[in-house]
């Protein structure tokens, strides 16, 4: 991407809400690494650590031109990263070493020799050790599996396919790694408050399985109710895809307010009060609305089929109707320069482009992203700042491949 706009300037605060909190990631693919980033948006240190040549995500699509993953440099941005020979005990010997100092470990690695809980305990013993897994009894699991084990892929697409579609957001993986950051604040307050450490453990596997209790989705399932599969359409009130003249948009009604304003703006008043004497339905009630939706749907097409998006939007403008004009990556990426959140970041192997920074804004603040490292960027600096090792000693460790750095 050429003729980025310059940096953006927004009134940053002075320190960060967790200046101060270092945290060692032993971890791979997402949900770990997006815990670790967010923590890192909001000032920790966290020390990213990988094998020597990269763990299983180094290169993982989508790729750059050159060959870079863009994947691992946008769910790394803002860490420091470490390399070392994790199969040999002088490498996993100065990992344990920087979790000894920072207290925190973050991770999904198996527990190698060393580097347990039990082991990293007894040399810190107030550590705080947050671990991704599968499944609760430690199970392999990844988010394309649990979410085929919860149900989710039977009720998503087209209403007459047979076949279950998964989804392409990894929202079990989003989730984890949220919670993993949740977890690992919450046991730092518990810290402080008690000296403490805790030992968190979140499983993949519980994390969907709560989110689908949380929506009711199990509970509905549980009381006999069969939840259908809508393809576009909204289950419980009224909302679909529409075509228009040059596209198509989403529409989304959730309350009284939106329906009212819905059929005020496409002048469709007359007609939607007929079909309510007709049907004897109360279109002000959600579960109205939701039974008569193709009724419904039928006799809005022709506005929106009538019209551009852009003059679906002018038409709707100053309403509260919930809708928007579908888009592919493509045009959403064309259109980031008039995004707040995104700002101009030069990333190694990567090159010049624009990226999301936190989207927790701190007052009026929106932090601008930070590159991601390189492989191995700060194993030096690391050794020497953080566990003191004199300059010989790292060079020794450099020269028997114990350590990679630049």
């Amino acid at each position: 991407m050429t003729d980025l706009p310059p940096p953006s300037d927004p009134a940053e605060p002075t320190e960060l809400p967790l200046d101060g909190m270092r945290v060692i990631e032993l971890s791979s693919f997402v949900a770990t690494p997006l815990g670790g980033m967010t923590l890192a948006q909001l000032g920790a240190d966290v020390i990213r650590v990988d094998q020597i040549g990269g763990g299983p995500d180094i290169d993982r699509w989508p790729l750059a031109p050159s060959g870079r993953s863009l994947y691992w440099a946008g769910l790394n941005k803002g860490k420091r990263s470490v390399a070392v020979d994790l199969r040999s005990p002088e490498g996993r010997g100065l990992v344990a070493g920087l979790v000894a100092d920072g207290g925190i470990l973050l991770t999904n690695a198996p527990p190698r020799p060393g580097l347990g809980y039990e082991e990293l305990k007894a040399a810190r013993p107030d550590l705080i050790h947050v671990r991704l897994q599968g499944t609760r009894e430690g199970g392999n699991a990844v988010d394309y599996t649990v979410n085929a084990a919860m149900g989710f892929p039977t009720i998503t697409g087209p209403p007459d396919r047979e076949a279950p579609v998964n989804h392409a957001l990894p929202a079990w993986d989003v989730a984890c790694g949220l919670y993993m950051a949740v977890g690992l604040l919450a046991a730092e307050r518990h810290r402080l408050r008690t000296g403490e450490g805790r030992r968190i453990q979140v499983a993949l596997q519980d994390v969907a399985l709560a989110t689908a209790g949380n929506l009711g989705y199990l509970a509905e399932a549980q009381l006999g109710a069969a939840r259908p599969r809508l393809g576009n359409r909204l289950f419980g009130d009224f909302g679909r895809d529409f075509a228009t003249a040059d596209g198509r948009v989403m529409v989304a009604v959730l309350t009284a307010r939106h329906w009212r304003d819905l059929v005020e703006a496409t002048g469709l008043g007359e007609v939607v009060e007929a079909l309510e004497r007709a049907l004897g339905a109360d279109f002000r009630r959600a579960g109205d609305r939701y039974g008569h939706r193709e009724a419904l749907g039928g006799v809005l097409a022709s506005w929106f089929a009538s019209r551009t998006c852009e003059q679906v939007a002018a038409g709707l403008k100053g309403t509260s109707v919930l809708w928007s004009r579908y888009r592919d990556f493509a045009e959403v990426a064309a259109g980031l320069r008039d995004e707040p959140l995104m700002a101009p970041l030069d990333q190694p192997g990567v090159g010049p482009h624009l990226a999301p920074g936190s989207p927790v804004r701190l007052g009026e603040a929106s932090l601008p992203p930070v590159p991601a490292p390189t492989l191995g960027e700060h194993t030096e600096e690391v050794l020497r700042d953080v566990l003191a090792l004199p300059p010989e000693r790292v060079e020794a460790l450099r020269a028997n491949g114990t350590i990679m750095g630049l």
